[in-house]
């Protein structure tokens, strides 16, 4: 006796361009969107301690790139690879170096990814989907990736190896981010960003 299949549900693939539609519908208001490869995805409200860090971070990259015009620092921008409109991140902080930069500014999303991307984490957040827009931010242009992990006081560094494989290593407290090809010359000690309290304990928690 022949098994019959059963029908396959349909599922819609997205555009940025229904992002934006459903972003300018009140209904959505406070709700934040992405897309990987058509699939829609919901961003997590940030929490205090999500806001402090990229806060912090954004003032530090910043700091470095204003006075030396190297590029723009930007948070939470809508960006997506210019081939492709089935992608769409909202990185927490952005930096985009000025020969990057279209000629004029964009009236909805960046048509081109950041050449860093720093993703913070959230207690709703998984690993596994970090670490699924840290490979989409590679494969489409960014040069590194830093995923900021408050519980553990540590950073997930993403890049690029010479042989073109996806690399990431964990920089704890003690180590320090640096721009690389990126960014030459930048640095940033994880002590600032998770410093300990006046008992010595953690900052983060």
């Amino acid at each position: 006796m022949a098994v019959s299949e059963l029908p396959r549900v349909k599922t819609k693939t997205y555009t940025i361009d229904d992002v934006w539609a459903m972003e300018c519908d009140p209904v959505n208001e406070g709700r934040y969107f992405y897309l990987i490869d058509g699939e829609l995805l919901e961003e997590p409200m940030p929490n205090w301690t999500h806001a402090k860090l990229a806060m912090l971070i954004g003032h530090l990259l910043l700091s470095y790139v204003r006075p030396r015009k190297l590029g723009e620092v930007t948070v939470e921008p809508g960006m997506h690879p210019q081939h492709s409109r089935h992608t769409l991140l909202m990185p927490d902080i952005a930096f985009l170096r000025y020969d990057r930069l279209p000629d004029s500014p964009p009236e909805v999303y960046m048509p081109t990814m950041p050449d860093i991307a720093v993703e913070i984490k959230s207690p709703s957040n998984s690993m596994a989907q970090l670490r699924r827009k840290a490979r989409t931010y590679l494969q489409h242009g960014a040069t590194l990736v830093w995923l900021v992990l408050p519980e553990q006081s540590a950073v997930e560094e993403w890049q690029v190896g010479d042989d073109e494989k996806l690399r990431r290593r964990l920089v704890e407290r003690a180590g320090a981010l640096e721009g690389g090809t990126a960014l030459p010359g930048f640095e940033l000690k994880l002590s600032l960003l998770f410093p300990p309290d006046d008992n010595g304990e953690d900052h983060a928690s």
